[in-house]
């Protein structure tokens, strides 16, 4: 049962660490967005997370 909460926290921080980079990398319409999209992720990890792969993901150019 360990095991299985152990992979699952680094499933949630390899998703975390990916929505990062991948926020950086990518181009938005503006900056801003940009920048709101890093600060919800860093400031809610879990949610924020979940909220760029359903959402923000299509705002990218």
């Amino acid at each position: 049962m360990f095991f299985s909460f152990g992979l699952l926290g680094l499933l949630c921080i390899v998703l975390w660490i990916w929505a990062l980079v991948d926020i950086v990398q990518s181009r938005f319409a503006d900056d801003s967005t940009k920048i709101i999209w890093c600060l919800l992720v860093i400031l809610l990890p879990f949610i924020g997370t979940l909220l760029y792969y359903v959402i923000g993901r299509q705002q990218r150019l």
